[in-house]
């Protein structure tokens, strides 16, 4: 009998698409395994065309639930990537062998409140290997996995013509306020830059790509509210260069190995969650030397010193000279 595999990772986007090397390497390296993939049902969409998965679950409101229907499927291993109350729970019910990512939040909360950098300069993705190990697996250096549905591509001949020829995919979204470069930072930015711009983003971001486009100087098109996820991320692959905040787009835009310019405000690259195994002339934009940053591990609603400086200061010409000389 084949070895039964479950995965567990419920959230976020960028999280998701971060565990895919850990997919591909345990299907390529045990004997035929059988893998399933728990996650909230929003992101399944991240996960269905995905060759190595050979089923998904979703989490819903009823846990117990959820876990009688996986105690059916008789599991060999869990492999918890989330590691919270939910997942434990999940282990403690299943009562089969696991393997769990440690997530160093004392390490994390120490560099957070007191600035204090103990953390492994290690990515998280590495990390991942680093707790399926046990069942000898390894790492096979082929980055990250994102697989487009048939069907679900955005088709490109939809594009006004100077696009066609080739684009920069500038991404506005982000969950928090302090990862998102503000709109008069990308007016700023995408004034100076004279190549065609496309931003992406959902509903959350239509009044600030509206603002963007009135002001700002440039071949500029929105899509945003536009797409499904996959279709961005097709828009995302297709585009010459990608300039993205810290948000699960960038981590799409890794997996397609793009050229990105990174743009870091209140998180840090120090938590090791930066493109993985970007493009050589990929970039980290970020604004050194504020006593402040990180001022939070996953992003914040508002900035706690009221000034913002991370994204304000952010030096537009240098993103500006960036993306014309990659492009």
């Amino acid at each position: 009998m084949n070895t039964k595999i479950l995965i567990i990772r419920f959230s976020s986007i960028g999280d998701i698409v971060l565990t895919s090397p850990v997919i591909r390497c345990l299907k390529k390296q045990l004997n035929r395994p059988e893998i399933h993939f728990l996650t909230k049902e929003k992101h399944a969409d991240l996960l269905r065309a995905n060759p190595y998965i050979d089923h998904i679950h979703v989490l819903n409101s009823n846990l117990t639930e959820l876990v009688q229907q996986l105690q059916k499927e008789e599991f060999d291993y869990i492999v918890d990537l989330h590691h919270n109350l939910r997942s434990q729970f999940i282990k403690r019910n299943l009562r089969k062998k696991s393997f769990t990512l440690k997530k160093l939040n004392i390490k994390k909360w120490l560099l957070v409140s007191f600035k204090i950098n103990i953390l492994p300069k290690i990515h998280i993705v590495d990390r991942m290997m680093h707790a399926v190990a046990p069942l000898g697996i390894t790492n096979d250096g082929c980055g990250l996995d994102y697989f487009i549905p048939k069907g679900e591509n955005f088709n490109p001949e939809t594009l006004p013509e100077e696009f066609r020829k080739g684009y920069v995919a500038v991404v506005l979204s982000g969950t928090y306020y302090t990862k998102r470069l503000p709109a008069e930072k990308h007016v700023e930015f995408l004034s100076q830059v004279h190549v065609p711009c496309i931003l992406i983003g959902g509903k959350s971001e239509v009044a600030l790509a509206w603002q963007i486009e009135q002001q700002a100087e440039g071949k500029i098109l929105s899509l945003c509210h536009q797409l499904t996820i996959n279709q961005s991320a097709s828009v995302v692959k297709n585009a010459r260069l990608v300039v993205s905040n810290d948000t699960g787009l960038m981590h799409v835009a890794a997996a397609f190995n793009k050229k990105i310019l990174s743009v870091w405000g209140s998180t840090t690259p120090d938590l090791g969650m930066t493109p993985y195994l970007p493009h050589a002339a990929s970039h980290v934009q970020k604004v050194d030397g504020l006593s402040c940053q990180p001022c939070s591990k996953i992003g914040r609603q508002y900035c706690p010193k009221k000034h913002f400086r991370c994204m304000l200061e952010q030096d537009t010409a240098e993103m500006a000279k960036w993306v014309e000389n990659n492009f």
